[in-house]
C-alpha cells in the first residue's frame, strides 16, 4: 500500500513519519528530489536527493516525476522509478505537499491519503518560529500557504491532529495497521490457516 502523508509546513509530519518507521516494520520511504539546499542534519539519498534546478527541469521534462511542485521557491518531485521500485517491496510512505497529493490522487488508484494538521493556527505559527530555520518573511509565506492547504484538504481519507506527538503517532500507526488487517490483505496467511483446519480430523 502507498500512503501519501501531507500537511502544512511545520505541522510535524516528517517527525511523525520517522517515528512511525522506527516503530512499525515493513515500511519504506520514498525519497524525493529537491532543489532546496541541504540542511546540516540532512543526509543525501535518505532525506532527499539534492539536485540542481537544471537537473530537476531536465527530469521533469522527461516525465520522470509522478508529481512535482514548487514550494517556497524550491522544486520538489517524486520520481516514478522510486515509487515503482519500492512499492513492490512493501508499504511505501510518500511525504509530499498538498499540491503533490492532488497530482498523485489522479494517478494512483488505491493509495491512502493522510492529512496532518497542528491543533491551531497559533500553534503552527509558534512551531515555525521555534524552528529558527526561516526568516520572518519565509515564516509568513509558510503560514499563508498553510491557510490555503487547509482549505484544499478534502481529498484526504484520514485526518491526524498533531497536538501531542505520541497520540498523533498512535493514530498514524492505527491507519497502517488497520489496512494491513483487511481481509483481502491477509489472504496468504488465511489460506495457511484454512489448510490447518481442513487437515484436522
Amino acid at each position: 500500500m502507498i500512503y501519501v502523508i501531507s500537511g502544512p509546513s511545520g505541522c510535524g509530519k516528517s517527525t511523525l513519519i520517522k517515528n512511525l518507521m522506527a516503530c512499525l516494520p515493513g515500511l519504506l520511504f520514498s525519497v524525493s528530489h529537491t532543489t532546496r539546499p541541504r540542511r546540516p542534519d540532512e543526509v543525501e539519498g535518505q532525506d532527499y536527493y539534492f539536485i540542481t534546478r537544471e537537473k530537476f527541469e531536465e527530469m521533469k521534462d522527461g516525465g520522470a516525476f509522478l508529481e512535482w511542485a514548487e514550494v517556497h521557491g524550491h522544486l520538489y518531485g517524486t520520481s516514478r522509478e522510486e515509487v515503482d521500485k519500492k512499492s513492490r517491496q512493501g508499504d511505501l510512505i510518500l511525504d509530499i505537499d498538498v499540491q503533490g497529493a492532488h497530482q498523485v490522487k489522479k494517478k494512483l488508484d488505491g493509495a491512502r491519503f493522510v492529512f496532518v494538521v497542528p491543533p491551531s493556527y497559533p500553534e503552527l505559527e509558534k512551531r515555525l518560529k521555534q524552528r529558527k530555520t526561516d526568516r520572518p518573511e519565509a515564516v509568513a509565506l509558510r503560514l499563508k500557504n498553510a491557510r490555503r492547504e487547509i482549505l484544499e484538504s478534502s481529498i484526504f481519507d484520514y485526518l491526524v491532529i498533531n497536538g501531542e506527538l505520541n497520540q498523533a503517532l498512535e493514530e498514524l500507526k492505527a491507519i497502517v495497521l488497520a489496512h494491513r488487517c483487511l481481509f483481502q490483505q491477509r489472504q496468504k496467511e488465511f489460506r495457511e490457516i484454512l489448510k490447518s483446519f481442513k487437515s484436522w480430523p
